[in-house]
């Protein structure tokens, strides 16, 4: 990929989230309710309301409030929570590392299924393993992700206490202690990836064994392994890395329900108590920080796109 279409894809990112930020903050003034009551209290008089509300600076125009937290976000600030103080940027850092964990253990778990699986059913078409492969798949895409999650704290900690139900453990008490708290919210959540990744992945392994020069090579009596190794991997790339793009901001929408399920405090569990108090500039930080995730992962897609496939030039 060339100079050029980097940075025409970063100024893209940088519209994306401009426009975000704009009906972020619209949409959030639209939600029912004031943040000021919620902190006065219900005892509250209707003077110390419009106190609150001068002090909060929710009495201004929503265009001037705008500005103010756009020339924050540019400088870095986020401005901070209406109800603890803190920065916005500190509330986030403080809990997002059970969600980034969890996602990333799903992004892991799914690539190695569902490319994996996918490979399998690719070389087998028709076979026992392809129908298995295949139906599996459409049962992972099916399941919602909070169904499966109950499902698995049914099977593995309630009639099997083989794995804790709930919690989250830093991986500062324990490897084996960290890996027990974060297999199952890992694995509802990077199911129904892996199911899309495995669909893919057959479908690009079905097509390139139809290619002449697969058919040659096997004329001659090459092996399967060496036409892995060779053509399907780098072939089989391309989808992991598209579907991955795609399925960045599912993932992270994701985690909220997976965080309930498992009652782990993350992101989502933050975002949740935002609306609910009508914390706003905290409700813009999460989304603004989703936006910023999901446009990254599409310049990395892109990037590795132009590596997988060098044909791919500026359009």
């Amino acid at each position: 990929m060339s100079t050029r279409m980097i940075i025409r894809r970063l100024g893209g990112g940088l519209l994306v989230l401009w426009l975000v930020s704009i009906l972020t903050f619209l949409l959030v003034h639209l939600i029912p309710g004031d943040p000021a009551e919620v902190i006065a209290g219900e005892n509250a008089t209707t003077a110390d309301v419009e106190r609150i509300r001068t002090q909060l600076g929710l009495d201004r125009p929503v265009l001037a409030q705008y500005v103010t937290w756009l020339s924050g976000v540019l400088r870095g600030d986020l401005g901070k929570s209406l109800f603890t103080d803190k920065s916005v940027l500190t509330s986030i850092a403080e809990v997002a590392p059970p969600t980034l964990v969890i996602t990333v253990m799903a992004i892991v778990l799914a690539v190695l299924v569902g490319v994996s699986a996918g490979i399998v059913a690719g070389l087998t078409q028709g076979g026992r393993l392809d129908r298995l492969v295949s139906t599996l798949a459409t049962l992972g895409i099916a399941m919602p992700s909070f169904w499966l999650g109950l499902v698995l704290v049914s099977v593995f900690s309630l009639t099997n206490t083989w794995l804790p139900a709930t919690g989250y453990a830093d991986l500062g008490e324990g490897f084996g202690t960290w890996l027990s708290h974060v297999i199952l919210p890992s694995t509802a959540l990077g199911l129904a990836t892996a199911a899309e990744l495995a669909r893919h992945t057959r479908g690009c392994v079905a097509d390139v064994l139809t290619r002449p020069y697969v058919r040659t090579a096997r004329a001659r009596g090459a092996s399967g392994g060496w036409l892995v190794r060779r053509h399907i991997l780098r072939n089989a790339a391309i989808p992991v890395v598209t579907v991955l793009g795609l399925q960045a901001g599912r993932l992270l929408g994701g985690a909220i329900v997976i965080e309930a399920v498992f009652g782990i405090s993350g992101l989502g569990t933050l975002a949740v108590n935002a609306v609910l108090q009508r914390n706003y500039p905290v409700i813009q930080g999460y989304v603004l920080l989703c936006a910023v995730v999901v446009v990254l992962m599409n310049l990395i897609v892109d990037l590795a796109y132009g590596w997988i496939n060098p044909k791919v030039r500026t359009a």
